[in-house]
């Protein structure tokens, strides 16, 4: 190299190096995208202190009975039984689904303080608190069958199974994080009114729907048939066999909802705190199963991950009515049935949700998630209130027992279905 050469070249553009990576998965880096799961993730973490808190607020001012506890659990999610045929008719027909989600976040800020702010003027009753879980759960509904339909306008088919990895991955680390602040805030501030920290989550997740402008699909014309959904799921195979199994494993696991707290607190004896504590720890199986399904998926394929899942989630909870003895055995115990039930609702999680989606036609998504929401939430409700029933003739813990080996029989209809066979997504189905 001559001299002129070597001093010219510090003026030229450095030579290219390696490409530095963002920190962030790809699809966090698109603004859209990230916006919509921003939303999902403050929702989650506000979702999980209202679970324990609106439970906890029944036992310790109340003092509720398991069928109290039954009756609360199943105003909660009875609404997607009876509502979710019609909206998700109405929601096809629509046009503006964004829209909705972020008038259905507001309302269930409104609902959530109102708790506190009866509680405050001392003329809070059990009533109320079925009637606010009613609401809320009815918004609830809305709020979730529109957002298939904005999912699909927010992501490419071939990334929904890394999109589900994240959106599930911020609800398995609200599990960490959730249950662990709701414990705390009960116990400092009381359970009514830790019920605010979940409406400000509302408010925030408003906020982010309202940021972003994605290109809608076009309503449905004409008269919807309610029962669009019902029929497409049961003439298509691998639907009605996933549909049939997470029912199973919800009816049960509903039972075991129904009265875990209730159990936990009074059968165990663990103080709100450590029971926060225990969930949240436990949950950290969640971010494990979330950040393990993707590669279980390359590796071994989507059906024999979603097939693995339902024995995984369901299995480990038989660790819960067999807890007893001194107080680390038993939080041992509980944190173990945690751990690796949430590894198991993770990979399940994110593989039915992607091969329901891929087989769904757009014209129909809002019809499907409603009929998929009226059959699997539906039994919801009959599971906490058999559950409460149980809990009641037989006593907690064999009520317990029956819960959770009755959610095992759900891989029985996956098992033996077309579902175990897929290793990449379907094709959309007629």
């Amino acid at each position: 190299m001559s001299g002129a050469e070597a001093t010219a070249a510090p003026a030229a553009a450095p030579p290219a190096g390696p490409a530095r990576r963002s920190p962030l998965p790809r699809l966090l880096r698109e603004r859209v995208f990230r916006r919509f799961w921003s939303a999902q993730t403050v929702s989650y973490f506000g979702d999980e202190i209202s679970t324990l808190a609106l439970p906890l607020l029944a036992v310790l001012v109340f003092q509720a009975t398991p069928a109290e506890m039954g009756y609360l659990t199943a105003a909660a999610v009875i609404p997607n039984l009876l509502f979710s045929l019609l909206i998700g008719a109405w929601v096809d027909r629509y046009p503006h689904k964004r829209r909705l989600m972020i008038l259905t976040d507001l309302g269930r800020a409104l609902l959530l303080v109102a708790v506190p702010a009866a509680y405050l003027l001392d003329v809070l009753t059990m009533a109320q608190l079925y009637v606010v879980a009613f609401a809320v759960g009815t918004l609830a509904v809305i709020f979730e069958v529109a957002r298939g339909p904005l999912f699909v306008s927010v992501v490419n088919r071939s990334d929904y199974v890394e999109a589900n990895t994240l959106v599930n991955g911020s609800r398995a680390m609200s599990h960490v994080a959730g249950p662990s602040l709701g414990g705390i805030l009960v116990q400092v501030l009381t359970a009514p009114i830790a019920l605010i920290a979940d409406a400000l989550s509302y408010v925030v997740s408003a906020y982010f729907l309202g940021r972003i402008r994605p290109t809608e699909p076009a309503p449905a014309r004409g008269r919807l048939a309610l029962g669009g959904g019902l029929g497409f799921i049961a003439r298509t195979p691998m639907m009605r066999a996933i549909l049939l199994g997470t029912t199973t494993v919800n009816l049960f696991n509903f039972m075991l909802i129904a009265l875990f707290v209730l159990y936990a607190t009074q059968e165990l004896g663990l103080t709100p705190g450590l029971l926060g504590a225990v969930l949240g720890a436990g949950a950290v199986g969640g971010l494990i199963g979330a950040a393990l399904t993707g590669r279980l998926v390359r590796r071994f394929g989507v059906g024999p991950t979603l097939l693995a899942g339902f024995v995984l989630f369901p299995a480990p909870m038989l660790l819960i009515p067999l807890a007893g003895g001194p107080t680390p055995m038993v939080v041992g115990m509980l944190f173990a049935a945690e751990f690796l039930s949430a590894i198991g609702v993770m990979m399940l999680d994110i593989t039915t949700g992607s091969v329901q989606t891929a087989l769904t036609p757009q014209a129909l998504l809002a019809r499907v998630a409603g009929a998929r929401r009226t059959v699997n939430y539906g039994v919801r409700p009959i599971g906490a209130l058999l559950g409460g029933a149980l809990g009641t003739i037989l006593g907690v813990r064999p009520a317990l027992w029956i819960a959770t080996a009755g959610a095992l029989a759900g891989v029985a209809w996956v098992a033996f279905s077309p579902v175990r066979r897929l290793h990449g997504l379907p094709e959309q189905a007629d």
